[in-house]
């Protein structure tokens, strides 16, 4: 048995020195090929990507804005009367000091020639009284109580005489009469509207800005402004006032404009779309739109570093056609996924091509 055993023992041993390298290729074929399936495949992505560009970018804010005229008034009386001459025709240009409306003026020239010969007699009393105190006749009281009638009396004279020049409405300036709201033989009361004078030769706008931008508005900066009303034309302006009180109701800044009314086509009231321009930079990186991958309220753009998309949040700026302005978060020789950032994930393999 012992015997047997050892020929067994010499005939495997044998066998294995023959076979094994014969076979010791096939298992490792076997664990190579198993490792190889355990292991994941890695696979790149096919984006389009390009360096960010540094241009001039023109720093503005949108608004809405209403229409005033450079100067307008109401012409209203101020003192009451029947109305007796109308002296001008609705929507006719006006010039400063010509007269506008009179007022019936009998009661007041009545006054005047009243109060005129009051004064009169007053100063004759006085005169009187004076050469009488100089000569020891007269009291310095006399003397003291004619002039005081005099000077009363003058005065009165001198409000008769301005009662009776403000039955006469004149123009305090020059422009353009509006629409006339009374008639020949209208009693009109202090304070009535009579009619509306418009000075169009400029234009004033009124706008408002968000508050978050209060600090970097400043009066001279340039305005554009275009009408509905309008379309096609632009007219340009300048900020010459801003409220330093915010207009509680909305947050915002309140600014004021004056522009140039170009053929005479603005006029008061009109509806006015607002551009602000705030400043103007040319060393401004720039993205393309399609780079943006807008998160919540919060931006971000995918880097191409070391063949890989790295997610950066940047902060934006403007917005022009097709680009966007990156205030912070990337240098000036980033390249960034411009087309298929929507298939990546941080950290992703990539085969990018650039465009530079």
């Amino acid at each position: 048995m012992r015997w047997f055993i050892g020929i067994f023992l010499i005939a495997a041993l044998a066998a294995l020195g023959y076979g094994w390298p014969h076979i010791e290729p096939y298992l490792r074929l076997e664990r190579t090929s198993a490792a190889t399936a355990a292991a994941p495949v890695v696979n790149e992505i096919a984006v389009e990507a390009q360096r960010v560009k540094i241009g001039a970018i023109r720093r503005q804010i949108e608004a809405v804005g209403s229409l005033r005229s450079d100067e307008s008034v109401m012409i209203r009386p101020e003192i009451s009367g029947r109305v007796a001459e109308i002296l001008f025709k609705e929507g006719a240009k006006i010039s400063r000091g010509e007269p506008l409306v009179r007022l019936d003026a009998s009661v007041a020239k009545a006054q005047v020639a009243q109060q005129a010969a009051s004064v009169t007699l007053s100063r004759a009393n006085q005169e009187r009284a004076a050469d009488l105190m100089a000569k020891g006749a007269g009291s310095p009281r006399t003397h003291d109580e004619a002039l005081a009638k005099m000077r009363a009396d003058e005065a009165a004279l001198a409000l008769a005489q301005a009662t009776l020049e403000k039955s006469t409405l004149l123009a305090p300036f020059d422009g353009v009469l509006g629409l006339r709201r009374i008639s020949v033989g209208d009693y009109v009361n202090p304070g009535q509207d009579i009619v509306n004078i418009e000075n169009l030769e400029a234009m004033k706008v009124d706008f408002r800005i968000p508050e978050v931008f209060a600090l970097q508005l400043k009066v001279s900066q340039t305005i554009r402004v275009s009408f509905d009303a309008i379309p096609g034309k632009t007219f340009e302006g300048s900020v010459y006032a801003i409220d330093p009180a915010l207009d509680p109701n909305g947050r915002a800044v309140i600014l004021r404009a004056r522009m140039a009314n170009i053929d005479s086509l603005l006029r008061s009231g009109m509806f006015a779309r607002v551009v602000l321009l705030l400043d103007d930079t040319t060393q401004s990186v720039l993205v393309p739109e399609s780079a943006l991958v807008p998160v919540g309220q919060e931006h971000f753009v995918f880097q191409v570093v070391g063949g890989r998309a790295s997610l950066t949040k940047i902060k934006i700026g403007q917005r022009r056609a097709g680009e966007v302005e990156v205030a912070e978060g990337l240098s000036r020789d980033a390249i960034v996924v411009s087309e298929g950032a929507l298939k990546l994930r941080d950290g992703s393999l990539i085969r990018a091509r650039t465009a530079d």
